[in-house]
């Protein structure tokens, strides 16, 4: 099983493929993941010349351990096959498949990923799938898209579209997003997979970004697609655990373990009543301090 199916993805920084002095550099700032655009941010008459750029970047860039996601043109557009070639071609880590509405999209997009493979020597498995849910009824199939295949890692939400299809608008309020991000982390975790909220694109409103991403942890998601450099920091500050929570995680661990093998199955930790369904989260706890390098212990 590839190790990246469920490695850290807190940040996933947007970068318009075609633009070198946007993707020669973007690890400096450190974020978990960078995508790629090859879809709304390129021009209808720029497309091969962002695909030209992109190659060029995934062969001759070292992200020094930044993931690179690439977003591919809709299954729609006389595009998206091409867009494969090259991702394959330059071996990025993971293709977002843009306006995802069923498991055959997923289907189709892997059938063509092992055509690619085939013609330029690439391991199959060794480039993942996410899968961007951009409508009502890509939300309605989340669960059935999140199962289509085992190279899929997760699933992320396109505000934008979404609400459109909605017929409403992006508010501010969270109100019009809130069944969308509620379905699709529910399906997400149903099916053992990521999940990862949308953008957040008015960046004088720090304050604002802070409390969505702080409600969006709060309801599971796994990290955020985000817009600027400006926003990593308090995306990563949220979604890392903080040192008390990691203490409390160690002392859940270590009481499981000792309680688990003298036949205690209810005790206390720091006055609070603990039994085995508190070991996973710990433990999930300590690997995601681990992953964020904010833990050096032996748990």
């Amino acid at each position: 099983m590839n190790p990246n199916l469920t490695r850290l993805r807190r940040s996933m920084m947007f970068l318009n493929a075609q633009k070198p002095s946007l993707i020669k550099d973007p690890y400096i700032y450190k974020p978990d993941s960078i995508m790629l655009d090859l879809e709304d941010a390129v021009a209808e008459n720029q497309k091969d010349a962002a695909r030209y750029s992109l190659y060029h970047a995934l062969k001759e860039i070292d992200y020094r351990g930044v993931e690179r996601v690439v977003r591919i043109n809709g299954l729609e557009t006389p595009h998206w096959k091409e867009d494969i070639r090259v991702c394959v071609a330059g071996r990025c880590d993971s293709i977002r498949i843009s306006k995802t509405e069923s498991a055959a999209d997923v289907l189709a997009v892997e059938a063509e990923m092992k055509k690619a493979e085939e013609e330029f020597g690439v391991e199959h498995g060794s480039i993942l799938i996410m899968a961007a849910l951009e409508s009502c009824k890509g939300v309605m199939n989340a669960y059935e898209i999140c199962t289509a295949s085992p190279l899929l890692f997760g699933c992320a939400l396109s505000g934008g579209d979404y609400t459109k299809d909605l017929q409403t608008k992006i508010t501010g309020t969270g109100v019009e997003l809130m069944g969308a991000r509620q379905s699709m982390i529910i399906a997400a975790r149903a099916a053992g997979k990521q999940c990862f909220d949308t953008v957040f694109t008015n960046l004088d409103d720090m304050e604002g970004f802070r409390k969505e991403v702080e409600m969006i942890k709060m309801m599971g998601f796994d990290g955020k697609s985000i817009v600027n450099p400006r926003q990593i920091a308090v995306t990563h500050e949220v979604f890392t655990p903080t040192e008390k929570e990691i203490i409390f995680a160690e002392k859940v661990v270590k009481e499981v373990d000792d309680k688990k093998a003298k036949g205690i199955g209810v005790f206390t930790v720091d006055g609070k009543m603990i039994d085995i369904a508190f070991y996973p989260g710990a433990k999930r706890t300590i690997e995601m301090a681990k992953a964020a390098g904010v833990y050096e212990g032996d748990l």
